[in-house]
């Protein structure tokens, strides 16, 4: 069959750089090269960033409601092909349907957040802080911004970043995963059609070579990441030593902390999702189920078995799958590495992932598929405890109190989200205080905040000083400014040569 090219976006129109590196794109499902992304060189991406830093002064000028009427018209594309998109990203990344069409929703949300741009971009003032004199502030865009994304959310995490960084009056390019790179461009065309100027915003594929030019070119002000945690650590001190703001959002190894008065019904179903949903490829999936007493734990695990075996695995376009492949053989293989390294510990292996059934026939046996894997007694010295898997496999740590439990989570490095179940108020409420993690469910196991709060972890999971999306990244992307202003008027009080103080 052809198999197509995907272009650049850059200065409104689709264009082929000149690197002419390429990569494979693939179907995770039938392991066949479905395209080829180009892989820009320094460049290319100073082509893109040239035609971002041409667009910006009118862009930036552009009033806030305009900017925002832009996102309306945007938003209203948007629904009109997410079915289009969701597909996009099942054949690129291999998640169910269902799944793709959930986190295009997801993101969906920023964007109507950031419709609300004229007023979120409000000011403060203050009349008379001395006799006669006003202050105000403003918050005024960056310039060209820049983003990093990975290839588990090709339109939601994206979608954190673009719409409230061009709202806010900046212009962007995208660097998306080269592995899944359809939906993005895909979002760039639906932007023009909603009328947004040509340059704003930019899609440039690449690989490191791509990544380390954003991170050193002058005119980028600022980076915003997702991604694993050494990964983020590089971005955010490359980033910093070259003068610019950075987000980098890293890895994570979340826990559910499972009381002995939890309903195990509730507790099971949500682990399900969980930690099975998308093949474990996310960074808020649950991987360690954290239970309070023996009793509860075999109780849990033998809920959980059956449930785990019985995983419907197929290919995403697949309308009763529950779980599609995994994006590549060399994760997927990284995957059954950690599976092995767990029974080597010594972890009691309640459902082994490598050996139930995945897809056989054609065209999907050569796809990326890996079984549900279900670990008892995992210690916290096991490398399946230590290390961020990414893939379909759970670990039940057990622990005999609530305390330990407490301790146990809050001594990871990780600290991105967790989540309690349990019955009791004031358990739930001494959990959310005493936890050091960043996002925090009860009774909720994927505590991923709505588009006007904000997303961020603690600890190893984060790199910067501000959050993602909501009003953090308002103020990412914008820096205030503060104005102290007096007019002549009659009375003249000659010069002073002292501090200035109310009066």
């Amino acid at each position: 069959m052809d198999i197509q090219t995907i272009s650049h976006w850059v200065n409104g129109q689709a264009i082929t750089l000149k690197d002419g590196r390429i990569a494979d794109v693939f179907n995770p499902a039938t392991g066949m090269v479905t395209a080829h992304v180009p892989l820009a060189s320094p460049q290319d991406i100073d082509t893109a960033v040239e035609a971002a830093s041409t667009a910006w002064p009118k862009w930036a000028a552009t009033t806030p409601l305009r900017r925002s009427r832009v996102m309306f018209k945007f938003k209203a594309l948007l629904e009109q092909h997410a079915d289009e998109i969701a597909k996009l990203i099942s054949l690129e990344h291999g998640k169910v349907l269902a799944d793709a069409a959930a986190e295009f929703q997801r993101g969906l949300e920023n964007v109507e957040f950031a419709c609300g741009a004229p007023q979120f971009l409000k000011g403060e003032f203050s009349e008379n802080v001395g006799t006669d004199v006003d202050s105000y502030s403003m918050r005024q865009p960056l310039g060209v911004v820049a983003g990093i994304t990975p290839f588990n959310f090709p339109a939601m995490v994206p979608m954190w970043m673009f719409p409230l960084a061009i709202v806010c009056g900046n212009t962007f390019v995208l660097k998306p995963s080269e592995r899944v790179p359809s939906a993005s461009v895909r979002l760039a065309e639906l932007l023009k059609e909603a009328g947004l100027p040509d340059g704003v915003f930019n899609v440039v594929h690449g690989d490191k070579v791509a990544v380390d030019a954003l991170l050193t070119h002058p005119k980028v002000k600022a980076i915003s990441f997702v991604g694993s945690t050494p990964i983020a650590k590089y971005i955010h001190a490359t980033a910093n030593a070259n003068h610019k703001r950075v987000q980098a959002l890293g890895g994570a190894k979340n826990h559910m902390l499972i009381m002995p008065d939890a309903d195990l019904d509730m507790a099971t179903d949500a682990l399900m999702g969980a930690a099975y949903g998308a093949a474990g490829e996310r960074c808020m999936a649950i991987s360690v189920a954290v239970v309070v007493g023996d009793k509860v734990a075999d109780e849990l695990v033998k809920r959980l078995a059956p449930k785990v075996k019985n995983i419907m695995i197929a290919d995403g376009l697949n309308t009763k799958a529950e779980m599609g492949p995994l994006i590549t053989a060399q994760h997927r293989d990284k995957v059954r590495d950690y599976i092995e390294s767990g029974v080597e510990q010594g972890a009691s292996i309640a459902v082994d992932g490598r050996e139930l059934s995945t897809p056989k026939a054609e065209p999907f046996k050569n796809g990326f598929f890996l079984a549900g894997t279900l670990f008892d007694h995992v210690k916290p010295n096991m490398k399946i405890y230590c290390e961020e898997i990414f893939g379909p496999v759970l670990c039940v740590v057990r622990v005999k109190t609530y305390r330990e439990g407490v301790d146990l989570i809050n001594s990871h490095e990780y600290g991105n989200g967790t989540a309690i179940f349990t019955k009791d108020g004031g358990t739930a409420r001494a959990f959310v205080n005493e936890i050091e993690i960043g996002m925090v469910g009860v009774n909720a196991p994927i505590p991923v905040p709505m588009a006007f709060h904000s997303f961020g972890g603690w600890k190893s999971s984060i790199f910067g000083d501000h959050a993602i999306y909501g009003p953090e990244g308002v103020r990412f992307y914008t820096r205030i400014k503060t104005v102290t202003q007096r007019w002549p008027n009659n009375v003249r009080s000659g010069a002073e040569f002292v501090m200035p103080t109310m009066k």
